[in-house]
């Protein structure tokens, strides 16, 4: 079903001025034929007095980006957008099934998602509360809870997004899902999921996370932008017969599920002091080099193969030692 935008109805100002002269008339034309006997002018402007009445629910007032799909009889008539002052069929209804539905998102919070009316009668013990059915057409910003998720090794991760959507065809939204809130939602966790699942949490040996069949060094700590752009074209795909479009999906949160996060930091810990000594090493080892080639040159000291083997351990224990060397002096004799 496709959207039927209503134009033209903008009138509801100057409809509602003449509905309110004519209540005004009608009274004054009771008063005036009661005094006189009129019968069939009294039921005259009774008729019209509480036909006034039938036509206010007709009235419809609408803020910027807010829409409202209005049914006459379970028929779709068509769609209210843009802001202003509307006057349409007093019998039409408007229809929004997602106007209860409470998410953690913005804008869809209590008491902003559904203001009521209360029509409260002298001495009744029960309201009637009258639904907003309006469907707004902003930027909403949806928070899903976060999820545990097993990435491509296996390891459970915790993982939440943002995804920024708005509704683009009232009508699909409607009446092409039950409750597009919670279709929504649904396919984000469910997009989530697929998308997580293919990626491992840190760059890892032999994976291929974009099908080609060629291992690359994708992940989703060093891969966000990748992983959050394929989530937002995986919902896209899912929630365009429901009248939405998605702006942007972000990733909030991202870490390691808490039973296995203490063994993944000692890992990391562990590849960040092997890169620091192959550092330290390469170093030492170079500066052992420089050593050896700056006292052959100068001719300073003749070391046969023995005595440069004892220095290279040395110096290499001094400058691979995890604290300051404590130095020895020979005041003998070298040999």
């Amino acid at each position: 079903m496709n959207e039927k935008v209503i134009s033209g109805r903008k009138v509801g100002l100057p409809l509602l001025l003449l509905v309110i002269l004519l209540n005004i008339a009608s009274v004054v034309l009771f008063v005036f034929s009661v005094i006189h006997a009129w019968v069939p002018l009294i039921i005259l402007c009774a008729v019209v007095f509480c036909g006034c009445f039938f036509l206010y629910p007709g009235f419809k007032v609408l803020k910027p980006q807010e829409a409202l799909v209005l049914t006459l009889f379970g028929n779709y008539v068509g769609t209210l957008k843009g802001e202003g002052f509307y006057f349409v069929n007093p019998f039409c209804s408007s229809v929004n099934p997602a106007a209860k539905t409470r998410l953690n998102q913005s804008g869809d919070v209590d008491g902003s998602a559904q203001k009521s009316i209360v029509l409260t009668a002298p001495g009744a013990q029960a309201a009637a509360e009258m639904p907003n059915n309006r469907i707004s057409l902003k930027i909403m910003t949806l928070n899903n809870s976060r999820q545990k998720i097993n990435d491509c090794l296996g390891n459970p991760i915790e993982i939440g997004i943002a995804v920024m959507w708005r509704v683009v065809d009232t009508a699909k939204a409607v009446f092409n899902v039950d409750n597009y809130k919670e279709y929504l939602s649904l396919q984000c966790d469910a997009a989530l999921r697929n998308i997580v699942r293919i990626y491992p949490y840190d760059v890892a040996p032999n994976v291929d996370t974009t099908g080609d069949g060629v291992a690359d060094e994708g992940s989703l700590r060093g891969s966000s932008e990748v992983v959050a752009q394929r989530i937002k074209e995986e919902i896209q795909s899912k929630v365009s017969e429901a009248g939405l479009e998605i702006i942007e999906a972000r990733i909030t949160y991202l870490a390691y599920a808490p039973e296995i996060a203490a063994v993944m930091l000692q890992r990391q810990q562990a590849s960040a002091i092997i890169d620091a000594r192959k550092m330290i090493v390469d170093g030492a080892v170079g500066m052992v080099e420089m050593a050896l080639e700056r006292l052959s040159e100068g001719g300073m000291v003749h070391l046969d193969e023995e005595r440069k083997a004892a220095m290279v351990s040395n110096l290499l224990v001094v400058l691979c030692g995890n604290h300051d060397a404590q130095p020895v002096v020979n005041s003998g004799s070298l040999y």
